[in-house]
């Protein structure tokens, strides 16, 4: 199984993975370590991808969760998957995967991103994210004003375990 963690940045994809991943005693991997340098460094610099800079990296974790799943291997993956069609390419095997979109407003998301120390996103860049996000209608959405306990206890019971 492969949960993706998805959302714009400052929603909670890396703690909530993280947290759901140890629960559940599976392994976890954060999307942002899969992009190119060339990504990294235009974000860092305040510049918003364009999906011709996501294209290499998308297909990169289209292969590792393609290889997770040949290899019956569970697997937290934090994604932003912001677009319907990021998430059609990451769908590997849809039977297999679970798509979990942190929904939560702008105000919100910008004051806990005001809070962050060294993250290469800036706040100023979330209203590129906001309206690049297509939210998701087969998601399992969870509201992020709840305590991060509280939402992966509702993952688990969405994922029987």
């Amino acid at each position: 199984m492969i949960v993706v963690v998805m959302g714009v940045s400052g929603s909670g994809k890396t703690t909530i993975g993280k947290l759901l991943a140890s629960e559940l005693d599976w392994d976890f991997a954060d999307a942002d370590d899969f992009h190119p340098q060339a990504n990294v460094q235009k974000m860092a610099a305040g510049i918003p991808l364009t999906d011709q800079d996501r294209a290499p990296w998308l297909q990169r974790l289209r292969q590792v969760i393609f290889e997770r799943l040949s290899a019956n291997q569970n697997l937290v993956l934090a994604c932003s998957a912001l677009k319907a069609s990021y998430r059609e390419l990451l769908a590997v095997d849809p039977e297999g995967m679970l798509f979990v979109y942190l929904k939560g407003s702008y105000e919100l998301i910008a004051s806990r991103m005001l809070e962050r120390k060294g993250h290469f996103m800036k706040e100023e860049m979330l209203k590129s994210q906001f309206d690049a996000l297509e939210e998701p209608g087969g998601a399992f959405v969870v509201e992020i004003s709840e305590e991060p306990s509280a939402i992966v206890k509702r993952i688990r019971q969405k994922l029987g375990a």
